[in-house]
Parts: C-alpha cells; structure tokens; sequence
C-alpha cells in the first residue's frame, strides 16, 4: 500500500471514529485531559485508551490532526473528545466549569505524589519535543507538577505520563 493510500485509511478510519464519538458518554470521574498540539502518532490514540481506563471525563484536543484511531482499541468512541483551535478556547470552557489546571513538567515545582489532586482537575499534557502552545506565564493558574524519577532520562513518554497522573487521581479519588 503506498503511502498516500495508507493516509487515505487512516482518515477514513479516523472520520468514522469521530463520528462514532458524538455518542460518547463522560467516564466516571471528573478529571479530563488537555492535549496541546500532540504530534499525532501513537500517543493520542494511546492517550484515550488510557482515559477510557481510567474514566475520564473527556479528551480536550487543541490544534491536533487527525490521527489513527487504531491504537485507541475503540476508546476514541468511547471518551468524549472536544476540539479545540486555541488553549485560551480550551482554558476559557474548562475555567468557567470549575477546573484547576495542571501541567506535566519534568522540571515542575511540586511532586505529583505531593498534591491533593481537586475533584475537576484539568492535565494538560504539551508537544514532547515544542512543548506549550502558550506562554505558561500568561496562565499564572496552571500547577506544575513533576512525576518523580529515579533514572537519568528525567523524561517520560507523554502517553505513559498522562497514565501515571491518571491512576494518580483515581488513586486519591477511590
């Protein structure tokens, strides 16, 4: 298959799943996930099979493309997913809700172990080579949280690290 025809697939598949998700319910807990400007590959798809595990309330998806819904085992249809162009669009839904908003950073003042994650929490995960689409000093809000490591990468891959803050929360919520 070239790879023109296999691009075509994909946003078949892709278009099918996203209209299969209007009819996706939010899961049993109140968090939800931001995905700023993801690279597509795997992780996004990984990222809703993750948060239907866990039961997230929604997927909040800013300035992302289509991407292959395959790894996501059926998950994209299943987790409410909101498209957004900008963070400020996604900030500004999230703040009148009630969120508290959390950023990963490998660097982030406070251990994830740490903190008492509030019922409306809001993760928002950035590009894992860019980062934020925004300044995060324009957001004075946002917590920066860090998941402790002991290995000498000090990263982890940006599907891995939304399931950790994940079970996270669901551990402090059960």
């Amino acid at each position: 298959m070239s790879r023109k025809e296999s691009r075509r697939q994909m946003l078949l598949r892709y278009n099918k799943e996203r209209q299969r998700n209007v009819l996706a319910k939010p899961g049993a807990h109140e968090f939800v996930l931001v995905l700023d400007q993801l690279k597509v590959g795997f992780n996004v798809a990984k990222i809703f099979r993750s948060a239907e595990a866990f039961g997230a309330t929604a997927v909040h998806l800013v300035n992302i493309d289509p991407f292959d819904p395959s790894p996501a085992k059926g998950s994209f249809r299943k987790v409410p997913a909101l498209f957004h162009e900008t963070f400020a669009d996604c900030h500004a839904d999230l703040f009148a809700l009630g969120y508290t908003f959390f950023t990963l950073d490998p660097e982030g003042a406070t251990s994830l172990c740490a903190v008492e994650l509030p019922r409306k929490s809001a993760f928002v995960l950035g590009h894992e080579e860019f980062g934020f689409s925004f300044e995060t000093k324009d957001y004075p809000q946002l917590q920066k949280l860090t998941i402790p490591q002991f290995g000498s990468v000090q990263s982890l891959n940006v599907s891995i690290a939304a399931s950790v803050v994940m079970y996270e929360y669901v551990r402090q919520w059960l």
